[in-house]
């Protein structure tokens, strides 16, 4: 079951057809690979299922659909567990994308004004409230009737309200009656912050000439003292140390520490990477995001276990000539993707971006916002001297999706979601409250789109499939 966009039906339909085709042998696309990693740090995490949820009636327009609703487990890279709701209704995700730590300003939340809202509800609801009946309590229904499927619907409902501004009712009427609390109580509680990351670096590049102190680079994380180690690549050249501002050789930070990469004098043009790792708990509200080059559904953290957290920096130095460095961040108020550039060295740096060129003069830095469309994927490279090379990749993904098509627009003999299974459980890699028989999505805001997805594409390759035969048979013809 997928959810579908309308402004995505004609691109995904058009997509199907493309599969089916390569499929057939008769074309061949390689498109880019989307990283994996976090920019300025954090956790990153690969998707697994939707553990506990129910069904949710969800209020479109003037129209009602049920969809599947409740809370994923998430694994994390080098080691730990998490637990998220979505706040993205009306995307599709699947099992195995992977995920990176993002802050409020570079998703979905950035202009929404209920943003802490939905983190009141998850400091206060399951799984973070873990017993039952003193939430059952709390929303005045039957301690007994209310599962942790139920309070996971009635959570997720409560989020979607705040995240997609729709009226939502679980189904089970006393996940029905705590969806009901936790929104009121939400409009009534005190207005919550954004978390902190759990770890991350600003700048992630850093430039400059031999014999100097590169940096500083300024750490932000929410683990203990000490927890965060430091340490450089293996092929960094001799003599090259990270340090503090005291010029002392650290191999571990610690929140709002500072750091540098001392180039000892003499030493030849050459760059060399830090790595940053810790342990610790992601905060509550934390939001992760797609790293696929197709976008899927943004999600919130609602619980997390001792995970590994890294981030990286790039350092770069020369004894001449231009030293550039690079950093990028997603700008979801502007729509686009700010690049900061800085040159560190003693000549003109140029480059060129998007088919315009840019020069930065020595000691200079500029921030350049690349315009980038909603759900695009954004691929480029900037160089410089000395085989100087930044990839800048990743998906704009800052506004929450739109519903799909009413029940009117869909093909004829296509199921409404009342016809929906809703049995309770999860299948083996499904949706909660259906089972898929071993397929492989894993998804809350699931409709049943489905079949007018495969009805378009079906059409469209028989319209190929007739175009084909017709050619033929004019050529046959003329012959």
């Amino acid at each position: 079951m997928f959810s579908v966009r309308r402004r995505g039906v004609a691109r995904l339909a058009a997509a199907t057809l493309v599969s089916g085709l390569v499929a057939a042998g008769s074309i061949a696309i390689a498109g880019p690979a989307m990283a994996d990693e976090v920019s300025t740090g954090g956790a990153a995490a690969t998707l697994g299922n939707v553990v506990d949820g129910g069904s949710i009636d969800v209020k479109v327009g003037d129209r009602t659909e049920t969809y599947n609703g409740g809370l994923f487990d998430l694994t994390v890279k080098g080691g730990g567990s998490l637990k998220a709701y979505c706040i993205d209704l009306f995307t599709k995700t699947k099992s195995g994308t992977s995920y990176k730590e993002v802050g409020w300003d570079e998703s979905t939340l950035h202009n929404n004004k209920n943003a802490g809202k939905i983190r009141w509800i998850l400091q206060n609801s399951y799984p973070e409230v873990n017993d039952l009946g003193a939430l059952a309590a709390k929303a005045k229904v039957n301690a007994k009737g209310l599962t942790k499927d139920d309070a996971a619907a009635a959570t997720q409902a409560a989020i979607w309200h705040f995240s997609d501004n729709v009226e939502t009712a679980p189904k089970d009427s006393d996940a029905n009656a705590l969806t009901k609390y936790l929104v009121a109580q939400a409009d009534k509680a005190p207005t919550q912050e954004e978390p902190k990351a759990s770890l991350s670096v600003s700048p992630t590049s850093l430039a400059g000439k031999s014999g100097t102190r590169l940096g500083p680079v300024k750490v932000s994380t929410n683990a203990g003292a000490g927890v965060t180690k430091v340490s450089l690549s293996a092929d960094a050249p001799q003599g090259v140390k990270v340090v503090d501002k005291a010029g002392k050789t650290i191999t571990s930070v610690n929140d709002g520490d500072e750091l540098y990469v001392d180039v000892p004098a003499g030493a030849g043009d050459g760059s060399a990477k830090v790595s940053l790792q810790s342990t610790t708990k992601v905060s509550i509200g934390r939001v992760f995001a797609s790293t696929t080059e197709k976008r899927q559904q943004t999600l919130i953290l609602a619980g997390s276990s001792d995970s590994t957290v890294t981030a990286q920096i790039d350092a770069t130095w020369a004894k001449q000539g231009a030293v550039p460095a690079v950093d990028f961040k997603e700008n979801c108020a502007k729509g686009g993707v700010d690049l900061t550039v800085s040159n560190k060295g003693d000549e003109d740096w140029t480059f060129d971006l998007k088919g315009q060129s840019h020069k930065i003069a020595p000691g200079a830095s500029e921030t350049i916002t690349v315009p980038v469309a909603e759900d695009e994927a954004y691929n480029f490279t900037i160089t410089g001297p000395n085989g100087f090379a930044k990839v800048v990749e990743g998906v704009l993904d800052c506004k929450t999706s739109t519903p799909g098509p009413s029940p009117s627009e869909t093909p004829s003999g296509t199921p409404s979601p009342s016809e929906t299974p809703a049995t309770g459980g999860t299948g083996t890699t499904g949706s909660t409250g259906s089972t898929t028989g071993g397929g492989d999505l894993a998804e809350t805001g699931g409709s049943s789109a489905t079949p007018m997805i495969a009805g378009v594409a079906a059409a469209l390759v028989l319209v190929g499939g007739g175009a084909v035969f017709f050619l033929r048979k004019k050529k046959t013809a003329g012959q």
